[in-house]
C-alpha cells in the first residue's frame, strides 16, 4: 500500500526505477505507480559499476520499455555521474536510507547500514505531520574499511569460508566466540593466526569476526550516540545471520528490537525513489543508454592507449646494479 504522501493519478503502467551504485554492488528496484516493489536485483560490480549499470538498465528497458519508465532516482557513490549519463535525479545516501526506513518502518528510531566499503548510523524521530520517521542525526565510518563488509570478505577468504551463506550459518554454531581485534584488519589477521595455532574451532573464529565488526561499529561509528530502539539493520551485510546475532548481543537487543528489512540490500535504491516522488522532484528525464555507452567506450579507449613504460623491469634492475 502506498503512503498517502505519494503523488497519485499515475497510470497503472507507469514504473519507477531506483539504483544504488556502490563500490561492491549495484542494487536495483522496480516500483509501480503505487510504490509497490515489483522487482529487486543485486549485482556485483567487480570494479566495473557502469558496465553493470548498462547491462541491468538494458534488461529493465527490454522488459518494461522506456516509455513506461516515468522516473529514475539514483543514490550511492556512483550516483552523481550516473544521472549525467542516463538522466534521473540523485539523492544523498543518508537521506535515501532515512526515507525508506521512515516510510516502511515508521516505528524505527535507529538505522545501522553496512555495505561493502562504508557503514552508517542514522538516528530518526517520529514526524508528527505524517507519522513517518525523519532524519535527525547521523554518523559514518572513517576511511578505514575495518568496520565494513569488505572486512568480513577479506577474513573469510583468508580462512576459506564462503561469505554468502556458510559464513553466517557457521558463526551461529559458536557458543563462546573468541575476542578478535576489529579496529584493524592487520591485527585481526594476527589474532586469527593465533587462534588457528591454538586449535580454536573454525566456527568460533568466524563468530569472533562478526562480533569484532559489531564492536567496531559500536565504538567507532556510534561512539557516544545513543542507539535508540527499534533498530533497523540494512545493507548487504544484513544478510549475514552471524552479524545479526552479533549486533543483537552487542547492543543488547531482543528480537522485536532489531528489524531486518525484507529488501535490506535495496533500502537505498527504494529510498531514492520514495524521496524523489514525495518531494515531487523532476525524475522523468530518462535519456536512455546511448550516452552511457559512449562513456564506456571512451573510457575503454583511454586505457588501451596508455603509453608503454620506457624501460622494462629487467632493464631497470640491470641499470640499478651497474
Amino acid at each position: 500500500m502506498a503512503p498517502e504522501s505519494f503523488p497519485t493519478g499515475s497510470s497503472s503502467n507507469d514504473y519507477y526505477v531506483g539504483f544504488d551504485i556502490g563500490s561492491v554492488s549495484l542494487n536495483t528496484v522496480i516500483l509501480d505507480a503505487n510504490n509497490n516493489i515489483l522487482e529487486e536485483y543485486y549485482d556485483y560490480v567487480h570494479g566495473r559499476p557502469f558496465n553493470v549499470l548498462k547491462d541491468r538498465l538494458s534488461s529493465v528497458i527490454g522488459k518494461y520499455s522506456s516509455e513506461t519508465i516515468k522516473g529514475i532516482a539514483v543514490t550511492g557513490t556512483g550516483g552523481k555521474l550516473a544521472i549525467e549519463l542516463i538522466g534521473g535525479v540523485f539523492v544523498n545516501e543518508i537521506i535515501a536510507q532515512a526515507t525508506s526506513t521512515g516510510i516502511l518502518y515508521p516505528e524505527a528510531r535507529t538505522v545501522i547500514e553496512i555495505g561493502g566499503e562504508d557503514s552508517k548510523l542514522i538516528i530518526l524521530e517520529k514526524n508528527p505531520e505524517n507519522g513517518h520517521s525523519r532524519l535527525v542525526d547521523f554518523e559514518m565510518n572513517s576511511i578505514c574499511a575495518a568496520g565494513t563488509g569488505s572486512f568480513l570478505d577479506q577474513q573469510a577468504r583468508r580462512i576459506g569460508v564462503p561469505i554468502e551463506n556458510e559464513f553466517g550459518l557457521m558463526a551461529l554454531k559458536s557458543d563462546n566466540p573468541p575476542r578478535i581485534a576489529g579496529r584493524c584488519s592487520v591485527f585481526a589477521k594476527s589474532d586469527m593466526i593465533h587462534h588457528q595455532q591454538i586449535a580454536t574451532p573454525l566456527h568460533d573464529i568466524v563468530a569472533g569476526l562478526c562480533f569484532a565488526l559489531a564492536r567496531n561499529f559500536r565504538s567507532n561509528v556510534a561512539r557516544s550516540k545513543e542507539i535508540r530502539k527499534p533498530v533497523v539493520f540494512s545493507g548487504g551485510v544484513a544478510a549475514n545471520t552471524g552479524m545479526v546475532r552479533a549486533f543483537r548481543e552487542t547492543l543488547n537487543l531482543v528480537d522485536c528490537e532489531l528489524i531486518i528489512p525484507t529488501h535490506h540490500s535495496a533500502m537505498g535504491a527504494i529510498g531514492a525513489v520514495f524521496y524523489a516522488r514525495t518531494n515531487k522532484l523532476n525524475m522523468n528525464h530518462f535519456s536512455g543508454i546511448s550516452k552511457l555507452e559512449e562513456y564506456l567506450n571512451g573510457t575503454a579507449t583511454e586505457f588501451v592507449s596508455l603509453p608503454p613504460l620506457k624501460e622494462s623491469l629487467a632493464e631497470y634492475r640491470k641499470r640499478s646494479i651497474l
